[in-house]
């Protein structure tokens, strides 16, 4: 039980803030493009009460993480916050500048996994022995959250960003025909997750990303 305390402790951050971060993200790329419904929302906020899905944000991440801490197994966190409202009509350019919110989550994903790699790296370099080891652990949970958003909401299926950007890049017809997706996306995903194919494509993913995050940080 202390382990898993522990462990729910170590991930507890991490997962706060790659969650919140991704959706203010989002929040502020829209309010640059043109659309404030985010801003009026008050989503475009770094307090993570505002983005918490309790089931996604919580639950879900919790058990998972309780599980595999059981198992003695890495976990590969599965959640979600509550998004962020964008009304893409409101956009200067809705087609072309959806892109671009669309992708502030995920970038926001990729600096916060190469922030938590340097805290890594000063943690490993670190001579205070009390302190570098559950530093180290924690970065290297923001690390894989981080990795595990980054590619989980690359993935190319409405309503993920991967889907938006897809939506953007496509011609008007195909990206239309496309969207119409997006009610049917989060059950393909649940599918996706519960018959391992998800684990599958993510998995080799998030390793060879945390694979190239050593090489360049020399971790």
């Amino acid at each position: 039980m202390q382990e898993l305390i522990s462990t729910l402790t170590i991930w507890a951050l991490p997962v706060l803030f790659a969650i919140t971060l991704h959706e203010a993200a989002h929040g502020y790329a829209a309010r640059h493009f043109g659309d404030a419904t985010a801003e009026r929302a008050g989503r475009i906020s770094l307090n993570p009460l505002r983005h918490i899905d309790p089931m996604g944000t919580i639950v879900v991440p919790g058990l998972i993480v309780a599980m595999s801490s059981l198992a003695g197994a890495p976990p590969m966190l599965f959640g979600w916050a509550k998004p962020v409202p964008v009304n893409f009509g409101r956009l200067r350019r809705p087609k072309a500048d959806m892109l671009w919110v669309a992708a502030a989550g995920p970038f926001a994903n990729l600096v916060m996994a190469v922030g938590w790699a340097l805290l890594f790296k000063l943690a490993v370099l670190s001579p205070d022995g009390m302190y570098a080891l559950p530093m180290a652990k924690m970065a290297d949970a923001g690390i894989q959250i981080n990795a595990v958003l980054l590619f989980l909401n690359l993935v190319p299926l409405p309503p993920l960003d991967g889907g938006r950007i897809a939506v953007s890049l496509l011609p008007p017809g195909p990206a239309y025909k496309f969207a119409q997706i997006e009610p049917y996306g989060f059950p393909i995903l649940l599918l996706l997750l519960f018959t391992g194919i998800l684990g599958n494509i993510l998995g080799p993913l998030v390793a060879f990303f945390r694979f190239a995050l050593a090489i360049v940080f020399g971790l």
